[in-house]
């Protein structure tokens, strides 16, 4: 049987072994003990303005907290099972350290509003480093862009050929996810932000704490307003599984199509070597590995998301044990984002557009169809009339082996009297891409005015 708990002044029995094992977090939550103890160093510099602690008790304090610190930093720490989490394991070697007078760090203050403090510090600085992530990736996107912007493709709907783009375009779709991704990750900045600690256990505490003054040490830009809901929430760990989930499910929706493109079926990109796999048995294979796992990962976020929403699903106020499972699917979350993020990030500024092939295939099916159906309606045909014309060219040219590019003037006007010789003019996928000359579309003119944008807005070069 273990010792006695920090806690363990009611109980006559020790804890159970087992029971240690199966509640114990310092495992994994030992990784939140610099923000725990920057969030007690801030805790005891409020006790001592406020005249709850002595000066002198304050600096030993302090001066405990940083030793810690240091034994963690450089490994020397010993943390122990029986100690339950981060939180007591600090807080008994500051004790062993300064004496009782570390008994005092915890006056005014519970391991409820603690630890939401400790994760909220957390998850700001993951967000943080979340957003240079997201920001050169899309400036991964920006330069493929940038580079290619004679390169033409097929468009897809229902992944059939559908009108033909610029390879520019679809790198800045990417972007736009990237960007909107962003800016979910600084609104949820603002929830984040604000401090719980003075909360105490549930009710706030009959001491003269000064939670503003905390707040500010810690960079906070607030405080929370009800003490009930501030150690119970876990919204913004679920915003932030969700934030993690959308990342990933924009990287996953990248990694299917560079799957494709990449085989020989599509044959649209080569991808770096360094970031594909080979065959223990085939040595022809070139495998896009990452982008496979990519997709894999994606679930695995969906799952932390799945995992948190149920936890805080049937809690009632305030704080249950059962928080404490919110942490591991938010650590997951955030390393898989993050790695992901990495990696693909390599991938994009890597990989190599095959022009040729694209091009090739931006002419395929049919893909001028829809500018012949605008023509007409142009000349006066109402659209729904047009398209059933132009639906009538492609069973022709289908019958006969042909496609739009190849049919005379002659052919054209034995389905309508309104083409004219300049139907001609509009069989090239340059001339389709170019017709689209509006904000948000794909013709050149668009495409490098949006990348000269991007380019002042973010500072690329």
């Amino acid at each position: 049987m273990s010792e006695k708990k920090l806690w363990g002044g009611r109980f006559k029995e020790r804890t159970n072994e087992l029971v240690e094992e199966f509640t114990e977090s310092v495992s994994y939550d030992k990784r939140l003990a610099p923000f725990d103890i920057a969030g007690s160093v801030a805790h005891v510099k409020m006790l001592e303005k406020q005249g709850i602690l002595k000066p002198e008790e304050a600096q030993k304090i302090i001066e405990g907290l940083n030793q810690v610190l240091k034994e963690i930093e450089e490994g020397r720490f010993q943390w122990k099972r029986e100690l339950e989490d981060v939180h007591m394991n600090v807080e008994k070697r500051l004790t062993e350290i300064v004496g009782p007078v570390g008994g005092k760090l915890h006056t005014g203050r519970s391991r409820n509003d603690q630890v939401a403090t400790d994760v909220r510090l957390y998850v700001r600085k993951e967000i943080e480093e979340i957003l240079d992530l997201l920001k050169a990736i899309r400036r991964a996107f920006w330069k493929q862009a940038k580079e290619n912007l004679d390169v033409v493709m097929p468009g897809y709907t229902h992944l059939q050929i559908a009108q033909p783009v610029l390879y520019s375009h679809h790198m800045l779709a990417y972007y736009q996810m990237f960007k909107r991704d962003e800016e979910r990750f600084k609104d949820t900045l603002k929830r984040v932000n604000v401090s719980p600690l003075g909360s105490a256990a549930l009710a706030g505490t009959s001491y003269p704490l000064d939670r503003e003054f905390t707040a500010k040490l810690l960079g906070f830009d607030g405080v929370t307003r009800n003490s009930m809901d501030a150690v119970s929430d876990r919204d913004f760990v679920a915003e932030m599984i969700f934030n993690c989930a959308m990342v990933m499910m924009h990287l996953s929706r990248l990694s299917e199509e560079l799957v494709l493109w990449s085989t020989e079926e599509f044959g649209f990109v080569e991808l770096p070597d360094a970031f594909c796999t080979g065959s223990s048995i085939m040595p022809q294979k070139k495998n896009p590995d990452v982008s496979e796992l990519t997709r894999g990962k994606t679930g695995r976020v969906y799952g932390d998301l799945v995992a948190i929403l149920t936890v805080l699903k049937g809690l009632p106020l305030t704080y249950n044990r059962d928080l404490q499972e919110d942490k591991e699917p938010l650590f997951d979350a955030i390393d898989t984002v993050k790695l992901s993020l990495k990696v693909n990030t390599l991938i994009v500024e890597g990989m190599k557009p095959r022009k040729e092939r694209m091009r090739e295939q931006a002419k395929k099916g049919f893909s001028l169809a829809t500018d012949v159906a605008d023509y007409l309606a142009k000349k006066g045909v109402p659209f729904r009339e047009a398209h059933r014309i132009v639906g009538e060219l492609v069973a022709y040219c289908l019958d006969k082996g042909k496609s739009l590019e190849d049919l005379s003037l002659n052919e054209f006007r034995q389905f309508s009297d309104k083409f004219d010789k300049d139907v001609l003019d509009l069989m090239s996928v340059e001339g389709s891409i170019n017709s689209r000359n509006i904000i948000g579309g794909t013709a050149r003119e668009q495409v490098e005015k949006e990348i000269e944008r991007i380019r002042e807005e973010e500072g690329f070069e």
